[in-house]
């Protein structure tokens, strides 16, 4: 049996790993905000560097970006497409 090795998320800065080691604590069938996660990620002020780090997510979707959503509640964007991400969340239960 293969043992369950961390991801390595050097690929990414400081910032990025930060921002992807709290989504990766989002629940499954639950949404964040990019504020939220800038916030969780020690800076509540860099809500566009919290959605880029998301975008260059080198793991997704085992690295749940698709559950980062606007403050406003709508979509926001996704690297592969928002086809693919209204699809991952519908798995989840979640309606887009």
């Amino acid at each position: 049996m293969k043992k369950n090795r961390a991801l390595d998320l050097s690929c990414g800065t400081p910032f990025q790993q930060r921002v992807w080691r709290v989504i990766m604590r989002i629940p499954k069938g639950e949404t964040r905000s990019y504020a939220w996660v800038a916030k969780m990620a020690g800076r509540p002020r860099a809500v566009r560097a919290a959605a880029n780090a998301c975008g260059a997510n080198p793991y997704a979707p085992v690295i749940p970006c698709h559950r980062v959503i606007r403050s406003d509640g709508t979509i926001g964007g996704f690297s592969g497409s928002l086809k693919l991400k209204r699809k991952l969340l519908a798995s989840e239960g979640i309606k887009f």
